[in-house]
């Protein structure tokens, strides 16, 4: 599934095998936002993943710096 622009942000849904699959997905992204000077907002079920990406500074928007975080999260999981 691709990222979807719904609601001024852009959100995907990732699943995984298990809860560890999912929480190290996490964690990577995380390390991953924090380079990218990104916040996302998500959530966590068992093996499930649900991320928003928008730029609150810009306003709650879709921006390139949104796009670029959600190219780089999709490159987490090509890596696998």
């Amino acid at each position: 599934m691709a990222w979807q622009e719904k609601d001024n942000a852009l959100h995907q849904v990732f699943t995984f095998k298990d809860f560890s699959e999912a929480f190290a997905f996490m964690s990577r992204v995380a390390l991953l936002a924090e380079k990218h000077d990104h916040h996302p907002d998500w959530k966590n079920s068992y093996n499930k993943v649900e991320i928003a990406l928008s730029s609150h500074d810009k306003g709650n928007t879709v921006t390139d710096r949104d796009r670029k975080l959600a190219t780089a999260i999709d490159k987490l999981l090509e890596r696998n």
